[in-house]
């Protein structure tokens, strides 16, 4: 099964909204796709990081 997602809305900057579009149709991914890989990899990295 299919982990559950929820909508959400936020503003970004015009310029990070174009990029991501543009790398997100480069990775043959949606938008939201994209995004929600983007941040799972921050995240990741981020609470890594923060273990001693």
């Amino acid at each position: 099964m299919k982990p559950l997602k929820v909508k959400v809305s936020i503003t970004l900057d015009e310029t990070v909204v174009e990029t991501a579009k543009k790398l997100a149709e480069e990775d043959d991914r949606t938008f939201s796709q994209f995004i929600n890989s983007v941040l799972k990899e921050y995240i990741a990295k981020k609470t890594t990081d923060a273990k001693p």
